[in-house]
């Protein structure tokens, strides 16, 4: 009994084991025979399997300044990683596997700045796993060409690199809100802010790809059947920023930033005849290296909408003269104003005494609000000043090619709300609406689009692919009122009773308004000294205006006997000086108004004693430029009208640098156009320092570079 249940279990087993056979067997049949199983095709699925594909790295359009100076680029940088599969190193006369990870390790840990045992314990984890590699997360990522060639000089075995692209900026925080950054995000770039989000998609590069057959090592097959995807370059973009005055720019609010810490400082430049913008920049700001630690990431220029206080009055004393109702000799009761008996008090800034009857011309020099304040809503009205403000397009965006641009707002319906907002308290807009606006009195009544992209350009042929043209996007005023303009804003700067009287140039006549605005915080203005917005919107030359510029310092931390106007004059004098010598504008005004000119006697071709005996009976400073006995060349040229105090040089047969300590901007530039050397100016005021000794002998297209500071009294 029991030998025959024996039987019956082992042709049972036998029967089972022979389904299964012939199900697997079948199915192996099945396989080997079939094109598809189940929707995959097989033949696809092992080239797939044994199929080995890698990406061609490309590179992200670079950013250049209107010159040709690079602003932004793609650096190389690696990625560690350690191989830690031995069966790579099989049948290899040197291993390439890390074979020994305590080694490996202490001799890493350097250059990752990570401790010896956290890299270890990665190395034999990754063992452990049977992984074929393993990375040590961001301290392994991001490693500069010097450091990866230290590490390779280490010869430590199973180290490898990956070579990625990283963006960088070189000139770092110069203008790097307008630049913005981009970030490098699982191999790709891609633009976060400023220029960088705003251009991606000419900026954009697409990788290549290639792929090949290869063994399980990953070694390529004799015959991979390799196939390629060329990588595809993103274009270049030129910005209409000039390099040296951003550097300017830059150099001046640093310097304001680090005096006064102020809450916030906005500036641009811009060409009023183009609507080019030449320099903008803001604080805090930060360097686009190194992101970690930002405190504001946007472009106040054109994202920050802030009551914008007195240089809003440019725009409605322009208004009343275009519309025929302003007559500048025309007296009124300055000191306080009441637009109704129930209305809130107006006052002007002398804490609302005033200066008695005084012209609306005068008003204006003083920065009055009651003068504001009338004009807007008894002699011009309220309804025709706001269709002007419409017409200066301070109620829309500029449409500046920049990311984020906001627009403020107005507040207009009350009658006190449509006064305030004439001196410009209430309603808010952003500085480039006010400097879009302001080209028109800059540019004889027309009103320029401002832009930022110059071109874009092929990175691979160089050819032009997009240009921008200026584009007029109003005519708000005709040249007549913008000409009248001009001369009131210039009579603010060099007016005894002038509110900008600190910001005149040396060389150059400036036209421009003062504002000093209060900051409301939970509807209420903040009290005290220092809680206050001070700007200045200037233009010079004041005839035909070559730059425009715009500054804000908002709370600066001043002492007991400074004026808010100091640091945003500071940035303004530095600024425009510095740009319209290097634009070679020619200078429009004498070093000093006050001496009556005289005209400059031709000594040329004389002994340079006598040459200098006989000017300094007339002249206050007159020095011989050498050692030569004849004088070769007078400086400025003869016939040209001097003041009596000006520095005249002499330029004898033997010329040699001079000591130019002390020299003026002018002085400077006279001499190096004379010996026609390339020269670079940094700071303001006077000459301190100089690039070529003094004494030495002066090369035709020699590089000057001097350092400038302000007199010892300022």
């Amino acid at each position: 009994m029991n030998k025959r249940n024996t039987h019956r279990s082992a042709a049972f087993l036998i029967l089972i084991f022979s389904v299964i056979f012939l199900i697997i067997g079948g199915r192996f049949l099945y396989i080997e025979t079939a094109a598809t199983i189940e929707g995959v095709d097989l033949q696809e699925w092992a080239e797939d399997i044994r199929t080995s594909s890698y990406e061609i790295d490309a590179n992200r359009g670079k950013i250049f300044d209107k010159n040709g100076m690079v602003l932004a680029y793609d650096r190389p940088t690696y990625r560690l990683y350690a191989i830690v599969d031995s069966n790579y190193s099989e049948n290899l006369k040197e291993p390439k596997h890390v074979t020994d990870p305590d080694e490996t390790a202490s001799k890493l840990a350097p250059f990752l700045d990570m401790k010896a045992n956290e890299i270890e314990s990665k190395i034999e984890q990754g063992q452990e796993n049977e992984r074929f590699q393993v990375e040590f997360g961001p301290n392994g990522r991001e490693i500069s060409q010097e450091k990866m060639e230290e590490i390779k000089d280490l010869e430590l075995n199973g180290i490898q690199f990956k070579q990625e692209s990283k963006r960088y900026y070189p000139n770092g925080l110069f203008a790097s809100h307008l630049i913005g950054f981009a970030r490098t995000t699982d191999g790709n770039i891609s633009g976060v802010t400023g220029i960088e989000k705003q251009m991606e998609k000419y900026l954009k590069e697409e990788k290549g790809k290639i792929s090949y057959e290869r063994d399980k090592y990953g070694t390529k097959l004799l015959d991979p059947n390799e196939v390629m995807t060329e990588p595809d370059d993103g274009d270049d973009v030129y910005l209409t920023i000039d390099q040296k005055i951003q550097t300017f720019l830059e150099d001046a609010m640093s310097q304001v930033h680090k005096q006064y810490n102020p809450e916030k400082i906005m500036a641009a430049v811009m060409d009023p005849e183009t609507g080019e913008v030449l320099a903008m920049s803001n604080r805090p700001s930060y360097n686009p290296n190194d992101i970690g630690n930002v405190e504001n990431w946007y472009n106040d220029i054109v994202s920050y909408p802030f009551e914008p206080g007195s240089t809003m009055k440019m725009f409605t004393w322009a208004s009343a003269i275009e519309e025929g109702v302003y007559n500048g000799s025309d007296l009124y009761e300055s000191g306080t104003y009441k637009v109704t008996e129930n209305s809130p008090t107006i006052g002007d800034h002398n804490n609302g005494k005033g200066w008695d009857m005084i012209t609306y011309d005068e008003g204006f020099r003083r920065s009055s609000n009651v003068a504001s304040s009338k004009l807007a809503y008894e002699v011009l009205g309220p309804t025709k000043l706001r269709e002007y403000l419409t017409d200066f397009h301070l109620d829309q965006k500029t449409g500046i090619d920049l990311p984020n641009e906001q627009i403020g707002q107005f507040v207009f319906d009350k009658p006190i709300e449509q006064i305030t907002t004439s001196f410009g308290q209430g309603s808010t807009f952003t500085a480039m609406q006010l400097m879009t606006a302001a080209t028109s009195i800059a540019n004889d009544g027309k009103m320029m689009r401002p832009y930022m992209l110059s071109k874009i350009t092929s990175s691979d042929t160089g050819k032009v692919l997009k240009e921008s043209e200026p584009e007029k996007i109003g005519e708000p005023i005709s040249a007549d009122t913008a000409e009248k303009m001009r001369d009131l804003l210039g009579s603010v700067v060099t007016s005894e009773d002038g509110t900008g009287q600190s910001f005149k140039l040396d060389d150059y006549s400036l036209a421009g308004k003062t504002g000093t605005a209060q900051i409301s915080e939970n509807g209420n203005y903040l009290n005290g000294r220092d809680n206050y917005v001070f700007s200045f919107m200037g233009m010079a030359p004041k005839e035909d205006p070559e730059l425009l510029m715009y500054v804000a310092v908002q709370q600066p931390e001043l002492e007991a006997t400074e004026l808010g106007s100091e640091p945003v004059s500071y940035i303004v004098r530095t600024v425009m000086e510095n740009s319209l010598h290097y634009l070679n504008i020619q200078p429009d005004k004498e070093v000093d108004e006050s001496f009556s000119p005289i005209s400059l006697p031709d000594v040329s071709n004389q002994s340079a004693k006598e040459a200098e005996k006989k000017l300094k009976e007339t002249f206050q400073n007159v020095e011989v430029i050498g050692d030569g006995n004849e004088v070769s060349a007078v400086l400025p040229a003869p016939g040209t009208k001097v003041v009596e105090n000006q520095r005249i040089l002499l330029v004898t047969d033997q010329p040699t640098m001079p000591d130019l300590t002390g020299y003026s901007v002018r002085d400077v530039h006279r001499l190096a156009k004379h010996f026609n050397l390339n020269i670079e100016t940094m700071g303001n005021g006077y000459v301190q320092k100089q690039s070529i000794p003094a004494g030495s002998k002066i090369k035709e297209d020699g590089y000057l570079v001097v350092e400038l500071s302000p007199p010892q009294s300022e």
